[in-house]
């Protein structure tokens, strides 16, 4: 072969070369691009899920603590009715002995005490 020839093969071999390499440097820029964008994508699902997880908590929270206060409510007044109750109870008594304090008081000023 002729040393121009060989020069000819040698320049459309680098020119091959160098296309089968862009051509590559193309590719991985896309495929790097795709797999960029899967990441965002893959990132904003993660998002979204944990978002949705932690307000499903906090509600489920709300529900408890709301289920606890009446619960609470509940037996406050359960406990107020009971003192009530006794108070009620007890009035009857109370005025008994305030009227017989009172009673001991106007017999002891009467007759002298």
């Amino acid at each position: 072969m002729a040393r121009p020839e060989v020069l000819d093969r040698i320049k459309e071999a680098e020119t091959e070369a160098d296309e089968i390499i862009a051509e590559a440097e193309s590719d991985a820029d896309e495929r790097l691009a795709e797999a960029r964008s899967r990441a965002d994508e893959i990132r904003a699902e993660a998002e979204e899920e944990a978002t949705a997880e932690a307000e499903a908590r906090l509600e489920s929270a709300h529900e408890e603590l709301e289920e606890r206060r009446e619960d609470i409510l509940a037996e406050g007044r359960a406990d107020r009715e009971a003192l009530e109750s006794t108070a009620r109870e007890r009035v009857d008594d109370a005025v008994d002995y305030a009227v017989d304090r009172f009673e001991e008081a106007v017999k002891g000023r009467t007759t002298g005490e």
